[in-house]
C-alpha cells in the first residue's frame, strides 16, 4: 500500500511471489501507492524486464519520481486506463498484473486528504485531487434518497436512511465542510456502535468508494486484465473490504468455470470450451506478525488467477 520506509506495504512478499516473476517479463502495478510492490518487482527483474505502474493520486506520482530506473514507467492515470496506457507503450500482452485496492496508508495519514475522521480537516476524499467533486461539494447537493442508497450500498450501513436525513437537515443550517462535522453528525445519529469501530467508519467508506467510482472501475478492469495477460501470466488482487473481495472472488470463480452451456445440451466433454483462467491457491491473508506490526493489514485478502493458453 505504501513505501517501505514510512509505511508498511501490505502482503508485500506474498503478492510479488504470487506473480512468479519472469526476469525478462513485462509487469503492471495498477496501484503504485508509494511503490513498495513496484520496488520489489523491479528487484526481481533482469535487464530486459519491464514494469509499468499507474496511479491516479498526484502525490503517489510525485513519490515515484525517486525511482530512477530505465525499466520503469510511472503514469498518472487510474488502472481503468490500463489497456490504453499499455497501447501507448506498444505493449499488447503482459506477464503479470497487481492491483492493491482501496485507500493507501499515506492517503489516510495525510489530514488534508479528508479520508479519515481522526483529523479535523477539509472533507475532500478524492484519490485524484486534480479533478472531480470533493465530498463536501457532493454532500451539499446530493438528494437525500441517493445519499441513503450510497451509504447503504457502499458502506453496508443499516442506519443509512437516518444518516442521510441528518445530513440534509444539518446542511440547511451550515455547510458540512470538514471531517469532524460529518463524523460528529454520524456519531449522534447511529444508535449502536460496533466494538472498536468509530460509528462514522461505514459512512466515510461509502462516500469515498462512491466518489472515486472504485467498484465500477474494478468491475471494468478485471476482465480487461485477463485479456492483457499472456499464457501463464498472473493477476493478483489485494482487497481491503468485503464489497471489493466479493466482486473479485465472484469474477475469478466464474471466469475459471468457463462458458456455461444449458443443461442437457448434447455435447461431448472435449467439445466444451475450456476456461480462460485457473485459480491459483486459496485466498491469502496477512499473518499474525504483519497484523501486529500493521493493524491495517487485518482486512487484506489476496486472490490470484493464472491465464491458460486459450486465445
Amino acid at each position: 500500500m505504501s513505501d517501505g520506509l514510512a509505511h508498511a506495504t501490505v502482503l508485500l512478499n506474498e503478492a510479488v511471489e504470487a506473480l512468479r516473476i519472469n526476469p525478462n517479463g513485462i509487469y503492471v502495478d495498477g496501484t503504485f501507492g508509494r511503490g513498495g510492490h513496484s520496488r520489489l518487482i523491479l528487484s526481481r527483474l533482469g535487464e530486459c524486464g519491464r514494469l509499468v505502474a499507474l496511479d491516479k493520486d498526484p502525490a503517489a506520482i510525485a513519490a515515484g519520481q525517486a525511482i530512477g530506473d530505465a525499466r520503469f514507467q510511472l503514469v498518472h492515470r487510474g488502472f481503468e486506463y490500463m489497456a490504453e496506457v499499455l497501447r501507448e507503450q506498444d505493449i499488447t500482452k503482459v506477464d503479470g498484473i497487481l492491483l492493491d485496492l482501496g485507500v493507501s496508508s499515506p492517503q489516510l495519514d495525510e489530514a488534508g486528504r479528508g479520508f479519515s475522521f481522526r483529523f479535523d480537516a477539509p472533507l475532500d476524499m478524492r484519490m485524484d485531487t486534480s479533478s472531480g467533486m470533493t465530498a463536501a461539494e457532493w454532500l451539499a447537493v446530493v438528494d437525500e434518497g441517493e445519499l441513503a442508497e450510497v451509504i447503504r450500498d457502499y458502506g453496508e450501513e443499516r442506519f443509512a436512511r437516518q444518516i442521510a436525513r441528518a445530513v440534509v437537515v444539518a446542511r440547511a443550517t451550515e455547510p458540512i465542510n470538514t471531517t469532524k462535522q460529518l463524523s460528529d453528525l454520524v456519531g449522534k445519529t447511529v444508535r449502536t456502535r460496533e466494538t472498536g469501530k468509530n460509528p462514522a467508519t461505514r459512512t466515510f467508506q461509502a462516500i469515498r468508494i462512491y466518489l472515486n467510482r472504485e467498484l465500477e472501475e474494478l468491475a471494468r478492469v478485471l476482465p480487461e486484465c485477463v485479456t492483457l495477460l499472456k499464457p501463464e501470466g498472473r493477476l493478483a488482487v489485494i482487497s481491503f473490504h468485503s464489497l471489493e473481495d466479493r466482486m473479485v472472488k465472484r469474477f475469478m470463480r466464474e471466469t475459471a468455470e468457463g462458458d456455461k452451456l444449458p443443461r442437457n445440451v448434447p455435447i461431448r466433454a472435449d467439445q466444451v470450451p475450456p476456461a480462460r483462467v485457473r485459480l491459483v491457491g486459496k485466498a491469502v491473508m496477512a499473518g499474525e506478525a504483519e497484523v501486529s506490526a500493521n493493524p491495517r493489514a487485518r482486512s487484506a485478502v489476496m486472490r490470484v488467477l493464472e491465464r491458460t493458453d486459450v486465445a
